[in-house]
């Protein structure tokens, strides 16, 4: 393959192109069939759509980079020495904290701020379980994040600021999960589409993708730490459940921390320093 076909397939929109294409083609056949994700062969249908970033971020990796660049994907996707201690701190803590804010404003205008999640509930009864609840809470992330964080991002910040490069994935990894809204007991078709549950989800998704690129800038570009942060994300929404009301604060404190992610750290790079490029 010569270069200049090397470089058109490096471009972002053919990652975003191939990603839609497989996830949706795939989504697109279960609403026809009327699969539903309640179901053993819903279960593999919604994970045959899931790993569509992986799948894409995972060939254009291999089509795109020479051995040294094969070579440092992987490496950030496994290595542990990129990722300082106080990093650790932000991806373990950041969420919980951000979860138990929109919950005390709950609280502070009248409501019940949040409950125990089905995780926990289940643990009090069988201390094992949390087992599998921290493996599927890993799965789904690790999947994604080998395309949306560990290919992507890198190629949009080439030429874009890591502002605008987080939300151009922002807004298309929440448009990715429309599908998912018709789909028969899947997560999103309980949320219902159109409802205000709909839009939270949807619109929650774009801030959501700012810290992402800022721990990821600041940790080597490491696909570990978001993984590892993706991970806490799905699981404390887990083991903490917000009450409608606490969901929509936590959407509003996710704008207003990236936002101050952003004048605090720059909308460049969202670091102190300049973004190493692969």
């Amino acid at each position: 393959m010569n270069e200049k076909t090397k470089t058109r397939l490096a471009a972002p929109w053919v990652f975003f192109v191939a990603t839609f294409a497989w996830a949706w083609l795939i989504w697109g056949a279960a609403i026809l069939l009327g699969v539903s994700m309640e179901t053993g062969m819903g279960l593999i249908v919604m994970l045959l759509g899931v790993v569509s970033p992986m799948i894409a971020g995972i060939g254009l990796t291999c089509l795109t980079r020479d051995k040294e660049g094969r070579r440092d994907y992987w490496k950030r996707v496994v290595s542990f020495r990129r990722i300082k201690a106080r990093w650790y701190l932000v991806i373990f803590l950041f969420v919980p904290v951000l979860f138990a804010l929109a919950a005390l404003l709950d609280v502070m205008t009248g409501g019940s701020g949040a409950t125990w999640g089905e995780a926990a509930r289940n643990v009090l009864s069988n201390p094992l379980s949390i087992i599998p609840s921290i493996l599927f809470a890993s799965l789904i992330p690790f999947i994604e994040e080998l395309g949306w964080r560990g290919y992507v991002l890198d190629r949009l910040q080439e030429k874009r600021s890591a502002l605008a490069s987080s939300l151009i994935i922002g807004v298309t990894w929440s448009l990715w999960h429309l599908p998912l809204f018709f789909v028969e007991g899947s997560y999103q078709a309980g949320l219902g589409v159109g409802t205000f549950a709909f839009w939270l989800f949807i619109i929650g998704i774009v801030p959501l993708s700012l810290p992402f690129t800022w721990i990821y800038n600041n940790t080597g570009r490491s696909t570990l730490a978001v993984i590892l942060f993706h991970s806490m994300v799905n699981f404390t929404g887990e083991l903490i459940a917000l009450t409608e009301r606490a969901d929509t604060y936590s959407i509003a404190v996710w704008f207003v921390v990236a936002i101050g992610i952003t004048a605090i750290w720059g909308a460049k790079t969202l670091t102190r320093k300049k973004v190493l490029q692969s």
